[in-house]
C-alpha cells in the first residue's frame, strides 16, 4: 500500500494499472468510516499476493485527484485497470463485500487455469479433457508437441481455438516443422529471399513464405518489408 498525491497519481495509478489493477482508496483523517474501511482494504488486497495493488489518497491534500474521480463523499473506492475506472463503491462496506469487489478484479483461478499453470503434459491433458478449447491449455499443449517433433499433433490441437497472433505463429512453426524446414536463428532472410521469386506460381512456396513471416513476429521490422514484397509479386 502506498500514499498517492496529485503529483504521483499518473505514475502510481494510471501507468501502474497497465500492469495490475489498482484500488484507489479516497479518504481523509477526519472520516470515521474511512478508518474502518482502510484496514479491511489492506487485508483483502494484501491477500491477493500482488495481483492487485492498493493506494490511498488523502482528499484534503490532493484536490486534483478528488476532482478526477468527482468525489462527493468518502470513503470512496475505485478500481482502475488499463487507465480506466472499471468498478467502485462509496461507504464503508463489510469485509465480505470488499472481498467480492476485489475478487471481481482478479477472479480466483479455475481448476483448468491451475492445471495449465502446472504446465506438465499430464496436467495439460487433464485441462483439455475439462475444457477442450481453453486457449492457454491449447497453446501449451501445441508447444509441447512442436518441441517434441510432433507438428501434426500440434496443428490438430490448435484447430480447437480461434485464430490469434499466438495461434498463427505456433501453427506456422508446426507447418514448417512438418516440412522439415529448419529455421535458422539469424538466417530467415536467406530463406525468404530464396522463396520470393516462387510465391506467385508455387502455392507451397507461398505458404512456406507466409509461415516464415509468422515466425518473425509482428514487431519485427522485416515482416512489413517482406509482406510488401510479397504483395508486389502477387499483384
Amino acid at each position: 500500500m502506498i500514499d498517492v498525491t496529485d503529483a504521483t497519481f499518473e505514475q502510481d495509478v494510471l501507468v501502474r494499472s497497465d500492469q495490475v489493477p489498482v484500488v484507489v482508496d479516497l479518504w481523509a483523517p477526519w472520516c470515521g468510516p474511512c478508518r474502518t474501511l482502510g484496514p479491511i482494504l489492506e487485508k483483502v488486497v494484501g491477500a491477493k499476493g500482488g495481483t492487485v495493488e492498493l493506494v490511498k489518497v488523502n482528499v484534503d491534500e490532493n484536490p486534483r485527484v478528488s476532482t478526477t474521480f468527482q468525489v462527493q463523499s468518502i470513503p470512496a473506492v475505485y478500481a482502475v485497470r488499463d487507465r480506466q475506472v472499471v468498478d467502485g463503491f462509496v461507504g464503508a462496506l463489510p469485509e465480505a463485500q470488499v472481498t467480492d469487489f476485489v475478487n471481481r478484479l482478479v477472479p480466483e483461478p479455475s481448476e483448468v487455469d491451475t492445471l495449465v499453470a502446472a504446465g506438465d503434459e499430464a496436467s495439460l491433458r487433464r485441462a483439455l479433457e475439462l475444457e477442450p478449447d481453453h486457449p492457454g491449455a491449447v497453446l501449451s499443449m501445441a508447444r509441447l508437441h512442436v518441441d517434441r517433433g510432433e507438428p501434426q499433433e500440434a496443428l490438430r490441437v490448435l484447430a480447437r481455438v480461434p485464430e490469434t497472433p499466438e495461434v498463427r505463429q505456433l501453427a506456422a512453426e508446426a507447418r514448417l516443422a512438418a516440412q522439415q524446414v529448419a529455421v535458422p536463428a539469424d538466417g530467415v532472410d536467406v530463406l525468404l529471399d530464396a522463396l520470393l521469386p516462387k510465391v506467385k506460381d508455387d502455392e507451397a512456396a507461398r505458404q512456406e513464405f507466409l509461415d516464415l513471416l509468422e515466425t518473425l513476429g509482428p514487431d519485427d521490422p522485416r515482416a512489413a518489408s517482406y509482406r510488401k514484397a510479397l504483395a508486389t509479386r502477387l499483384f
